[in-house]
This record gives structure tokens, sequence and C-alpha cells, in this order.
């Protein structure tokens, strides 16, 4: 298919993958190829350390731009159970993130100013960390996660969490059972959301006539200027910017009242939305986003040729520089074993290149990477391994691993920091 050509009709090929022929958003075929990456296996499928041979099928990872709205997204779809029905990720893992839903926390109730008890509900609430904050002040909380396992662990922990996809079914459940939800919160969620649409319809089947409904997202803009390229995999169907978000919630009867950038993932925005009738003012923030996505040109393809320009250049200087390094016998390993890092490995072509991955998660250690079936080792490896040099595939947080790892400068290893630009410590 050449990058000028639209989706054909919608494949199905329940219940791995299938291709969406029409935009998420509004519904257009006219959806052009932005970027091409490598097929890869699902980011976060690693595997136990005992199932070498066992071998892991890769899917297309193909970026489109939609004409007529300006939204970025996959057209291909996993099956959510093979994506999230083992899903390990845990917010408490990831540096910083815990820090970031105390002050989320703050702001939204300093900002919508909710009753005593009010009904806070988190759709992908996973193990609880932003709940908790807010039944520190009272406020009755649900957490919904279709992660079994977590969800499990996080009710144990004081937080009722139910383990469940959400659903317009499952919103008139809690709304029958709990009555309606005053502040409903979905974080990193709606871009993993295949209908957009069905989705929304349980949001408004659970919103209080009063209530906001507020989600974080990565934002397209960061996601570019920032060359954050890493963030596009398979469980991230959407790649949002606020024009054609705000287009998409004022067709259905709500109103984008708010948008705060936020540092996490990258770079993200943080939308509040509320009934179209509602009483909130609309905040001269969604005016602003939407005027500097006009200016940079976001829902234009010329940007996303611009983007992978910048990339190809920085992954070539990277491959000739790991080549000039093996050829002087040199020990390379990677640092991080997260979703991002099976993008990266595929894309960047490493998977030859690395002899192990090291990595701060428990539940990663003695595991394989996917596809690649890399090792991975806890970070402290590091010193008994000894590797010549390591690359930052976590590179977003190459600070802290550097200033955590200052021993392994000092005993003459050096750490190799691939984006936004090449640099050997």
């Amino acid at each position: 298919m050449s990058a000028e050509q639209t989706l054909g009709e919608e494949t199905k090929k329940p219940p791995v993958i299938y291709r969406r022929a029409t935009c998420r958003l509004c519904g257009s075929r006219h959806l052009q190829l932005a970027m091409a990456l490598k097929p890869t296996p699902v980011a976060d499928a690693y595997m136990p350390a005992d199932r070498q041979n066992k071998q892991q099928p890769v899917f297309p990872l193909d970026l489109y731009l939609c004409l007529d709205c300006g939204l970025a997204h996959l057209p291909d779809v996993i099956d959510p159970q093979v994506l999230y029905g083992k899903y390990i990720y845990e917010t408490t893992t990831s540096p910083g993130l815990v820090a970031h839903f105390q002050k989320y926390a703050e702001r939204v109730l300093q900002r919508i100013g909710p009753a005593s008890e009010a009904f806070v509900v988190e759709i992908g609430s996973n193990d609880g960390t932003l709940l908790k904050f807010f039944q520190k002040q009272g406020l009755r909380v649900l957490g919904i996660d279709p992660a079994a396992a977590i969800a499990q662990k996080t009710t144990a922990s004081g937080t009722e969490t139910l383990p469940s996809f959400f659903s317009p079914a499952l919103a008139q459940k809690i709304k029958k059972e709990r009555g309606a939800a005053d502040i409903i919160i979905a974080n990193n969620v709606m871009a993993n959301i295949d209908n957009l649409e069905e989705f929304l319809t349980g949001i408004k089947d659970l919103l209080a006539p009063e209530g906001v409904f507020i989600f974080e997202t990565g934002y397209l803009v960061d996601t570019m200027q920032n060359m954050v390229f890493d963030n596009i995999y398979h469980e991230h169907l959407c790649y949002f910017s606020v024009k054609p978000l705000d287009k998409f919630f004022s067709k259905h009867g709500m109103s984008l009242i708010y948008i705060d950038r936020v540092p996490t993932k990258g770079g993200s925005i943080r939308g509040t939305v509320q009934w179209a009738a509602g009483r909130r003012k609309v905040d001269s923030s969604v005016k602003e986003a939407i005027q500097l996505e006009e200016n940079l040109g976001v829902d234009r393809i010329d940007a996303y040729r611009t983007f992978v320009g910048k990339i190809d250049t920085q992954k070539a200087k990277l491959t000739k520089l790991l080549n000039d390094l093996k050829k002087q016998g040199k020990t390379i390993a990677g640092y991080g074993a997260s979703h991002s890092v099976t993008t990266f490995i595929y894309y960047f072509d490493l998977g030859e290149a690395l002899e192990f991955l090291l990595d701060d998660n428990p539940r990663k250690y003695q595991t394989l990477s996917p596809g690649w079936h890399i090792p991975v080792y806890p970070s402290q490896k590091i010193y008994d391994n000894k590797p010549d040099y390591i690359v930052i595939l976590a590179w977003r947080f190459y600070e802290q691993i550097v200033n955590t790892h200052q021993a392994f400068l000092k005993q003459g290893g050096h750490f190799i920091i691939p984006l936004p630009e090449l640099e050997v410590i």
C-alpha cells in the first residue's frame, strides 16, 4: 500500500487482530499512512526464561493520519484480552508517577471542589495509586481495571477495584448500585480504546449532571517535538491532539473545558470534560492548544515526514556507533524492559546488538524480551556482568539511571543515550 492510498474495507480476523478502515473519532475513511514502524510482538509480552524457543507472532505497527479531523491512530487492533489479560505493569514501578498522581489529585480537588462524600470512579485504575489520594480525603472511590491480578491485589489493599473492562453495561450497573459518579477519571486509557463512541456512551451513562470526566493521555505535539516515537505500540491505538478531541466531545453533547499539559509519558495532556449544558466556563487553555496545533501543522502529513526523518537520522548514528564497538569486541547491554523498549529495539534493529537488558521492575527479572528473547536482569547485574557499554533504552529517564549508577562509570563503563541526540557518557 502506498502512502497516498486510504485503507480499504474493514477486515476482521478475530480474536487476535483486525484492521479498522475508519477514523475512531470522526468516522472518516480518508486515512493516510504517516509512519511505518517495524512489525513487533505485543510490546509487554516478556516471556519466562524457560520459554526461549517459543516463537511470538508480530503484528503490523503502522501509524495513519485522518485527513479530515487530524487524529493519528493505528488501524490494526489486537484483542484486548491478548494485550491485557496478564498485564503486569504497576504505576508504583514507574519513576515519578506516584508524586505526579498526588499533585493530580490535589489539582482536581482544588479546581472541581467536590462534595465531601463525592463518588470518584477511575477507569484503568491499575494499582489504585491515584484513587488512594482521593480516599484519604474521605471521598468514595471505585477502580475498574481488566488486569485481574492487579485488581485483586489492589482490592485487598483497601481500594476496591472491579476486574473488568469498562462498558456501558458496567456503567449502568455501577450507577444503579452505587449512584452516579461525580468525577470519572481515565488516565492513559482513551488511547488504548478501539471503539471510542461506545466508551463515551459509558461515561455519559455514569456521569452525574454536574459531574466531570477527566482524562490524561499522551499528547501528539509532545510525541513529535520530543521524538517519543517509542510510545507507539499496539496498546496505544490513538495519538491525540486537542482539536479532533474537542470536535468529538461536542458531537456527543459534551464540552471540553480545560486542557493542562503535563510532563508524564514523554508529554501528555489532561482534559476536563462536562456536559455541554454544564455550569463551568470553557477555559482559554482549550483554544490555545488548538491554535498551537494549527501553527505546528500536526494535522498535516508533512509534519510526520519531518518527524520520521529526525528519528531515522538518530537511528543511523546509533547503528554506526554500535557496529564500530562490536568490531572492537566491546560488550553492549540495554537498560530498560518496558513496552516502549520493544518498539525501540525493533525500529532501531538492536535485537542482535544487545547481549542482555537491565531493569528496575522485579516482575521483569529473569524474563526474555518480546520477539528477540533478550534476557532481562536486575539493574544491579551491571556490576556482575560488567558490560563495556549500556544503551539507555529508557532514554527519557537517563538522568536518574546515570545518577544511580555512577559506580558503573567509575569502573570504566559507558552509557549511550540514543535520543534526542546521540551521546556517550
